[in-house]
């Protein structure tokens, strides 16, 4: 098996626009700099991954990655679909077998639960999904082999990435945990993790 994990990043300065009532943009882009450097330090602890693969317009999220020896694809045309294939076809060309797709805003991801997450991937063909907390979005999604899909982020995001293995008859494995389900797009978002990370610290 040779594992790729594929980072998405939107621009550093501009992403997390959704926050903006209750973030300056000063805090949005520090926000995402943190995020991405946890994510970068957390997949390069987990040993079943063979390589990182970041993939943005952003110039200074690409020098970060390859900071964390990470290798990286400039964005061609807009669109996290466009740029999920591209990437795809990027790591297939290393001979990549499987990819894993991980937002960089996660901010509860651990290494325990990403080794969970890739415990799914025993017998190919299969497609493992993660979902956000509401079941809309597709907050981690695992691909073997890589490229047995279509990217279908967006709305609804959960459903048609299972509904479309299904109908290509690959097995479909849906991953439930906390680690992965909490990403930081709205400022309910924000509130929820501070409840998180106060309970842990009570406990």
């Amino acid at each position: 098996m040779s594992l790729w994990a594929i980072i998405p990043v939107k621009p550093l300065r501009r992403g997390k626009s959704r926050l903006a009532g209750v973030l300056t943009e000063e805090e949005r882009t520090m926000l995402n700099v943190t995020l991405l450097e946890n994510t970068l330090r957390t997949l390069k602890q987990v040993k079943e991954i063979d390589q990182i693969l970041v993939v943005s317009r952003d110039t200074g999220a690409l020098a970060l990655a390859r900071e964390f020896k990470a290798r990286t694809v400039q964005e061609g045309k807009p669109g996290l679909n466009t740029a999920l294939k591209r990437a795809t076809i990027v790591a297939r060309g290393f001979a990549a077998q499987d990819v894993m797709i991980l937002p960089a805003d996660l901010p509860l991801i651990n290494v325990e639960d990403v080794q969970t997450l890739i415990g799914y991937l025993s017998k190919p063909p299969v497609v493992v999904v993660a979902p956000d907390r509401r079941n809309d979005g597709t907050n981690a999604l695992l691909v073997s082999p890589a490229g047995s899909i279509d990217y279908m982020y967006g709305v609804g995001s959960f459903k048609k990435h299972v509904d479309q293995a299904r109908v290509k008859g690959m097995r479909v494995e849906v991953c439930n945990l906390q680690s992965f389900a909490l990403d930081l797009d709205i400022p309910e978002d924000l509130e929820l993790l501070n409840q998180i990370q106060a309970i842990k610290i009570r406990s």
